[in-house]
């Protein structure tokens, strides 16, 4: 059995959305000659909401490592809020510490708070110990160069200069490469031609029922948010205005129908769930403002306040349909569209015709799957009378998908990786 030590600030109880694919694998990596060990920061100094019910999902025998982290009440008067950065120093200590006692074949970078990602240079430099780092997103990136300021990111200016500095101290040594998207491997490869031919692999997160089964156990503990004297279709997930391509159609769609006095479909509610990664309570609204420029606003509820995985599981299931927005940037892939599929409701996705999600989609069946391009007003608006006129029948997915795209194959895929990175070694 080779040793695999993964590196994720965020881990349960963390609501941490970079934290999904390690908690949905750490099932299946025994089965696949992996024994895993995490070392997480411990949650008193996270700054994202945490959710014991998560902790019901990690199997009893995985041992997890808790770090310290800097006070972001400290840090933040310095303009240094990453818990990546705040926790640095703290993993470095406690990666040098498990190696005076024990051996690991792997270290495992997957999250989105990259910079603790240069430690894998380091120890592969002073132990020789090979890593791998998971793109969940893009580190360094040009996205937002030529967007206005309202629209970047907090401290944008400090974030793309340190991405720019700290990206290729571990892109240059490192052994292997899984991401969320063809396109995050592929510019890295091109940007740091020392690693174009490192084993890399396209896995995207996957389907883990055992989720939906702790969601059912609990569902009394959450409210309801939703208004059962409408039919509610629903979005949970981030908002902003990279997102307002793929909402638009819909938002048009619904305003010409209502205009030709259409007034069953005045039952409609379109709900937008924690579109805002500020603390609760703080959030912009990122969707009601489009919703009022197109006349709908009356149809459109936003609540910018995230909520747990498991009350957004819950959530999904009140719906009577769902919907997913995605991003305008064609490299964005929606790993969010797993928890929509392991609930069977009425369907409607609208993505960037470059992304991936379109096609792994089509490939479970969804049938209404579009691109914001070519949607038409008459999709759409079937969807809106599929809704009205009675109970559409819950979709049937293909069984050769539902496999593909579940957990247990995922980690299979990242086993696969972790072989190859290693050399085959046993």
């Amino acid at each position: 059995m080779k040793k695999l030590l993964i590196i994720s600030p965020y881990f349960p109880p963390v609501n941490g959305a970079d934290m999904q694919r390690i908690r949905m694998s750490l099932p299946y990596f025994a089965a696949n000659g992996w024994e895993a060990e995490v070392i997480m920061v411990d949650e008193q100094y996270a700054d994202l909401p945490t959710d014991y019910l998560l902790l019901q999902s990690i199997p009893e025998q995985i041992r997890i490592y808790k770090v310290k982290a800097l006070k972001k009440s400290i840090t933040s008067k310095l303009g240094l809020g990453s818990i990546a950065l705040r926790s640095l120093w703290f993993y470095r200590q406690k990666i040098k510490e498990l190696l005076k006692t024990q051996s690991y074949d792997l270290i495992y970078f997957s999250t989105t708070q990259f910079p603790v990602c240069i430690l894998g240079a380091y120890f592969k430099k002073r132990y020789g110990i090979a890593y791998v780092i998971d793109m969940q997103d893009p580190w360094f990136s040009d996205y937002y160069e030529d967007k206005p300021k309202a629209q970047r990111p907090p401290k944008y200016w400090f974030s793309y200069r340190l991405n720019k500095y700290l990206e290729p101290i571990a892109m240059n040594s490192v052994d292997g490469i899984i991401s969320v998207s063809d396109n995050y491997i592929s510019d890295l490869k091109n940007r740091y031609p020392l690693i174009k031919h490192i084993p890399s692999a396209t896995i995207t997160f996957g389907a883990f029922k055992p989720d939906m089964q702790i969601a059912e156990q609990n569902k009394n503990a959450f409210p309801n948010l939703l208004d059962s004297n409408y039919t509610n279709v629903v979005y949970i997930g981030r908002g902003g205005a990279d997102m307002h391509p793929a909402i638009t159609p819909l938002f048009k769609a619904l305003k010409a129908v209502l205009d030709n006095g259409n007034e069953t479909l005045k039952s409609l509610r379109f709900y937008f769930i924690g579109t805002s990664y500020a603390p609760n309570g703080q959030g912009k609204p990122s969707i009601s403002p489009l919703a009022r420029q197109l006349g709908v606003a009356e149809s459109v509820i936003e609540i910018t306040d995230r909520i747990s995985y498991y009350h957004t599981l819950i959530t999904l299931q009140q719906a009577d349909a769902l919907f997913i927005p995605g991003s305008d940037d064609p490299k964005y892939t929606a790993s969010k569209i797993y928890p929509y599929l392991l609930t069977p409701k009425p369907l409607l996705a609208i993505f960037n015709k470059a992304s991936s999600v379109i096609n792994i989609m089509k490939e479970y069946g969804v049938k209404q799957v579009y691109d914001y391009e070519t949607v038409t007003e008459a999709n759409i608006s079937a969807f809106f009378s599929s809704l009205i006129n009675g109970s559409p029948e819950p979709p049937q997915y293909h069984a050769g998908a539902v496999d593909k795209y579940s957990a247990r194959q995922m980690t299979i895929n990242q086993c696969k990786l972790f072989d190859s990175a290693t050399g085959g070694k046993n």
